[in-house]
């Protein structure tokens, strides 16, 4: 089941995704469960692709993302090689976010 996206969701989808033109739901008509998984599976055309989306979000949605993925609202895991696109960025730009992300997926490092 889909969580109900809020405001701050569909402004941070609309940055990673501006040629969806805000719609939030999937080719099959359901709305995404996530906001990074459709944007690296559907969109993004490499990891480089990726995290260039990513670098347009503010330190302070980023920060939001990480929140969601500390309460399993958002699919790290899922992005495959993109997790470390994600990652790369975090580190870059709220660096002190990273290890907490880092220990609940359980990776070393």
């Amino acid at each position: 089941m889909a969580r109900d996206f809020t405001q701050k969701d569909i402004d941070i989808f609309n940055k990673l995704a501006p040629e969806l033109q805000g719609n939030i739901n999937s080719p099959q008509g359901h709305q995404y469960l996530f906001l990074l998984r459709p944007v690296s599976h559907r969109l993004a055309r490499s990891e480089e692709d990726f995290k260039e989306r990513l670098l347009r979000l503010t330190d302070d949605e980023l920060e939001y993302l990480v929140d969601l993925a500390l309460k399993a609202q958002e699919d790290i895991r899922g992005l495959d090689d993109d997790m470390y696109a994600f990652f790369e960025v975090i580190d870059e730009r709220v660096p002190h976010r990273l290890p907490a992300l880092k220990d609940f997926l359980g990776i070393m490092g």
